[in-house]
């Protein structure tokens, strides 16, 4: 019985929020705006959005999708060193740039709720693949969805759904870093 009960509660926790981001949806039925330019008027994501221009990716954001963005803070951005950063943002590391970016977009759009659903079937803990091509597990910490890289790197959901006319926004407190960078 012991072990049934985190997922009893975990599966508690996403009834709550499915019921929470359908009456949400039907609320926010139409979203007009795209990806890109969530970011670009967003408070706490001037890096984000500089990153996705650099990196050439800003087309695809402000067109295609649907995407799910999982998108660091300006403070997360501000929390790597401050040389690789100045080194990523050149011109001619824009592959590298781009990879980091993308490592942080999985196509498709999911919902806090759809990512807890996941969390749920896969017994508090499930893969996502990135545009990368490289995995990012979620797991629960207390109530947070909490994304880890490759490399142990954690990242805590901390707003979710911001739903734009091609995909989602969930903006998270640190960077998440691919295989490669």
């Amino acid at each position: 019985m012991k072990t049934q009960a985190p997922h009893l509660t975990l599966c508690c926790c996403v009834l709550t929020i499915l019921l929470f981001g359908s009456i949400q949806a039907q609320e926010n039925s139409y979203f007009k705006n795209s990806i890109i330019h969530a970011t670009s008027v967003a408070d706490d994501q001037e890096v984000m959005h500089q990153a996705a221009k650099i990196a050439k990716l800003e087309e695809m954001l402000d067109n295609e999708g649907p995407f799910t963005v999982f998108a660091p803070t300006d403070h997360a951005f501000k929390a790597l060193p401050e040389s690789q950063m100045r080194k990523l943002l050149r011109p001619e590391n824009r592959k590298q740039l781009s990879s980091l970016v993308s490592y942080h977009i999985i196509a498709g759009k999911f919902s806090a709720a759809q990512i807890l659903k996941k969390l749920c079937r896969g017994e508090g803990k499930t893969t996502l693949t990135t545009l990368q091509g490289e995995p990012i597990t979620a797991t629960m910490e207390g109530t947070d969805i909490v994304l880890t890289d490759l490399h142990g790197n954690k990242a805590r959901i901390i707003k979710a759904d911001r739903n734009q006319c091609n995909g989602v926004v969930h903006t998270i407190d640190s960077v998440i870093r691919p295989s490669r960078l």
